[in-house]
């Protein structure tokens, strides 16, 4: 099965759509992908692929999570998202810590924002959330995005608590991707409800990184946003 899902993928890589996607992800020397290597691949087709293969087993995911290329690692996650939706509880944890095992191999944006909150939130949901903040206490900058967007399970159902404390431990981290996770949280927790959204930032605002004071308040009104961001509020 391994095998024609290799194929699969290798018949669909797009050279061109590769150099792309090598500049996108920031994959140069010293840029948060420094080394990822793309083969073209779009996400739908990617997705497409994957769900024919979601009886692969976990040592033959874990074999595409080792992969240098991009879209293997990426198949091997949405594999995996399809297999937590239709596993036993026992199954779902056996993927949650095979997931967390893996955050090595979970090194770009995407890969975090297409899964960690169909894995880890989804998981955490009726338990306790100690690993999400361990999580956001890492080194790691992909640990901590997978922190923040887990948090975006417990958004959808206007859960916000974990969301708010994950952002304040995340206010002064150093990564701009940190401040457009956190920010695209915040953002969303004001979709629901506003005014917890602005609590927040008016305790928090004149303080936090500019980028993610801009993606926090991108849906606000535009005499309210230009408040925020001339700190007049």
């Amino acid at each position: 099965m391994l095998s024609n899902l290799i194929k699969e993928l290798q018949e669909a890589r797009n050279p061109k759509q590769a150099v792309l996607l090598q500049r996108f992800f920031k994959t140069g020397k010293g840029e948060y992908g420094e080394g990822d290597v793309f083969s073209g691949i779009k996400v739908p087709v990617q997705r497409g692929i994957a769900k024919k293969y979601t009886g692969l087993n976990l040592p033959h995911i874990q074999k595409l999570l080792d992969s240098k290329v991009h879209e293997h690692r990426l198949v091997g996650l949405l594999i995996l998202v399809d297999k937590f939706k239709n596993s036993d509880e026992k199954g779902k944890g056996d993927i949650f810590n095979f997931y967390l095992k893996n955050t090595r191999n979970i090194n770009n944006w995407d890969l975090v924002d297409l899964t960690a909150h169909k894995i880890v939130g989804a998981f955490l949901e009726d338990k306790k959330k100690d690993k999400i903040y361990e999580l956001a206490e890492s080194k790691d900058l992909w640990e901590k995005r997978i922190s923040v967007l887990s948090c975006f399970w417990y958004i959808k159902d206007e859960e916000f608590k974990d969301a708010l404390r994950i952002s304040e431990i995340l206010l002064n981290d150093k990564h701009d991707l940190i401040h457009k996770a956190v920010g695209w949280m915040l953002r969303e927790i004001g979709k629901k409800d506003q005014d917890v959204e602005e609590k927040f930032l008016k305790k928090h605002y004149k303080n936090m990184p500019r980028t993610m004071l801009r993606y926090s308040i991108e849906r606000f009104p535009e005499e309210l946003r230009k408040k925020y961001l001339k700190e007049e509020i």
